[in-house]
């Protein structure tokens, strides 16, 4: 599912009508898939009643659309004209068998309070993307009456938004206190940018994209490259799992994280790992972690690293680079904590420090003056790079240039901030502008966690995570996260692949575990880890 902005939506449109696809073909494809969705819905034959509040704009034109395909057949369908004209639309769902009120007609709202109580599902269409707040008076007024008959009715109808619900500024994520929340918004084509804001999205309710019928061949559809990740993206992006499978199949995530203040970030990523999917997932902790973590994850391998109390010192990287073989990627940061010998140890790692002197080698990725081509170097598996990892790294100088590209990297606001010295204020209102900018900057995948986490890819390529819950506001839901990227990578998914597959998966993740608990409050990092078995299970 794309995401666009309205503006980039009329320009969809009109490169469309000039490829031959007319506005009124696009409102009949738009009207006849909203019909299809209505006629999927779980509603008995006895209750096949809907109303729909109709507009003068393009979205009402969609929901006439959409009333005479169910009243062929065989619904009952009124629609109440708000500042409507009877054009051929209406006149259409009149022959169709529809009836037709309008709100010139209805001075004090007994029609309309009227259908609201006896329809199993409302429609509404007044008002589509191109609305600006505030709203005029009169509309407002309808809108205000509507909801509150709803809010007032023991058995509401299930309500549908044409597009996005009415009174929403689909740029912005405005809305206006009369706006209508829905139960499901169907909007056509693309989901608009601003359902996927606060506090738009909390009037949203599930979403859903109708195809309006656009050509193969339109070059600026084409040169959009954000989207919004659904379940069928992320099913086709998870490997197979054929039947002569064995655990390097799956690849070794080997987990570089932890120290004696931060003990469960380790558990959590490796956990999160094993449960995605690697074959093998190798703990390399503090030595002192290992009596606490090995009984509680009898399932990993480990590699214990030299510590300095409790945290990990400089020299561990000496140790690392001896049990890299098998690792088809790693992990970096979780839990480590900001103590300068955990520092050094990132450095001693990326610039070649840590390596065997008599291999007289370096890591390198540019050739330093004097050595030859020849010269043996130290490849590092690929890399996702997390929490005070990434605090960490912002103090040595020219960091990206160091890591294999592309690494995968999941700051928050916070983190985000410390890499790039902007504030966090500046980042949360540019938050598409800043990932955007800064994934190709340092040529590596960014994940910028949060409310709608975003995914970007150095070559433009953006995915917006479509989910915002304090679910996931809890300690250790990050380490979750990145042991879930770290899994898929260690099976052999591309970088972004698999930031948006497990960025995707964990926030499901954390809405089944907060439907399984009854609250959002009460679910703790291990939850998710656990719920991730279903998320993937309903994706089978």
């Amino acid at each position: 599912m794309k995401l666009v902005t309205v503006s980039q939506m009329k320009a969809i449109e009109k490169e469309a009508d000039a490829h031959g696809l007319t506005y009124d073909q696009m409102m009949e494809n738009a009207g006849q898939g909203l019909a299809e969705v209505i006629q999927d819905l779980p509603i008995v034959e006895e209750d096949r009643e809907i109303f729909g509040l109709v507009g003068a704009g393009n979205n009402g034109g969609d929901t006439l659309v959409a009333l005479s395909h169910l009243a062929a057949d065989g619904w009952r369908t009124r629609a109440y004209l708000v500042k409507r004209k009877n054009d051929a639309l209406v006149k259409r769902l009149k022959d169709a068998g529809g009836e037709i009120t309008s709100l010139d007609d209805d001075a004090d709202f007994a029609s309309l309070t009227g259908f609201l109580q006896t329809a199993s599902i409302l429609l509404d269409g007044v008002f589509g993307t191109g609305i600006k707040l505030p709203l005029k008076e009169e509309v407002a007024d309808v809108l205000a009456h509507a909801l509150n008959i709803l809010e007032e009715a023991d058995e509401p109808p299930f309500v549908v938004a044409v597009d996005c619900p009415s009174g929403m500024d689909c740029d912005t994520g405005e809305a206006a206190d009369e706006c209508i929340p829905a139960d499901l918004t169907v909007t056509m084509a693309a989901v608009k940018q601003g359902l996927l804001k606060l506090p738009a999205y909390e009037l949203v309710g599930d979403l859903q994209v109708v195809d309006i019928g656009l050509p193969d061949d339109l070059e600026y559809w084409a040169s959009l490259r954000t989207e919004v990740a659904e379940e069928e993206m992320v099913a086709a992006l998870l490997p197979e799992r054929p039947l002569d499978s064995h655990k390097g199949t799956f690849g070794t995530a080997l987990i570089v994280a932890g120290s004696v203040n931060y003990t469960g970030a380790a558990l959590l990523s490796g956990q999160a790992a094993c449960r995605v999917g690697a074959g093998l997932v190798t703990l390399a902790v503090p030595s002192p972690l290992h009596a606490a973590l090995s009984g509680q994850f009898p399932e990993a391998t480990w590699i214990l690293l030299p510590h300095e109390v409790g945290v990990i010192s400089a020299n561990a990287a000496e140790v690392l680079v001896k049990n890299l073989e098998r690792a088809t990627a790693m992990l970096i940061g979780p839990g480590f904590g900001m103590e300068n010998t955990t520092k050094e140890f990132i450095e001693n790692l990326l610039t070649g420090a840590s390596m065997p002197k008599k291999a007289g080698g370096r890591i390198g990725f540019v050739h330093a003056e004097g050595e030859t081509k020849d010269s043996p170097s130290l490849k590092l598996p690929p890399l996702v790079f997390d929490a005070d990892g990434l605090k960490l790294l912002a103090s040595i100088k020219d960091w990206y240039k160091l890591l294999p590209a592309p690494a995968v990297l999941t700051p928050h606001p916070g983190e985000m901030s410390v890499l790039t010295g902007l504030s966090t204020e500046e980042i949360q209102q540019d938050r598409f502008g800043v990932a955007s900018r800064f994934a190709k900057e340092w040529n590596h995948v960014v994940v910028l966690k949060g409310a709608f986490t975003l995914i970007a890819s150095p070559d433009g390529r953006m995915t917006v995570i479509p989910v915002a819950s304090p679910a996931l506001a809890h300690a250790g839901t990050g380490d979750v996260l990145a042991g879930l990227i770290v899994g898929l990578r260690a099976q052999g998914l591309e970088a972004f692949d698999a930031a948006v597959a497990g960025a995707w998966i964990h926030a499901q993740a954390g809405l089944y575990a907060a439907e399984d608990l009854g609250t959002t409050a009460s679910v703790l990092a291990s939850d998710v880890v656990n719920s991730v078995i279903d998320v993937l299970s309903d994706m089978e």
